[in-house]
């Protein structure tokens, strides 16, 4: 079983549940979900920072590596659903991420001194 395929179903399905059906939507329902999942994103982001002690003026916080956890899998569900709304399959997400790790490498291996914003558009 490709896990990755199976998450993006496994998301789908969930999508469907709760009432979101991201197959064939225009441009501005694409728009819309594209903006509740990136807003989402940015909450659940706020969550895992507040699992992390990042307080400097309060002795009293501890790492939640639990919870931490949690949220960067609640920050995964909303990515899928992005991914989905965009119209990226899992093979889709996969090649894209295969391409973009190369750019970076490639990023790295020239120093990383300059940006480019034509290397990342046969992605």
């Amino acid at each position: 079983m490709d896990k990755l395929a199976e998450i993006f179903r496994m998301q789908e399905a969930l999508n469907e549940r709760i009432g979101v059906k991201l197959g064939d939507i225009d441009e501005a329902e694409r728009t819309r979900w594209v903006l509740n999942y990136t807003r989402a994103m940015q909450q659940e982001i706020a969550e895992l920072i507040d699992s992390v002690p990042w307080k400097w003026w309060a002795k009293y916080q501890k790492f939640d590596l639990q919870n931490a956890r949690v949220e960067v899998i609640d920050l995964f569900h909303f990515l899928i659903s992005t991914a989905q709304a965009l119209g990226m399959s899992s093979d889709d997400v996969f090649e894209a991420y295969v391409k973009k790790n190369k750019v970076n490498h490639a990023r790295q291996d020239a120093g990383y001194a300059q940006k480019d914003e034509h290397d990342s558009r046969h992605i």
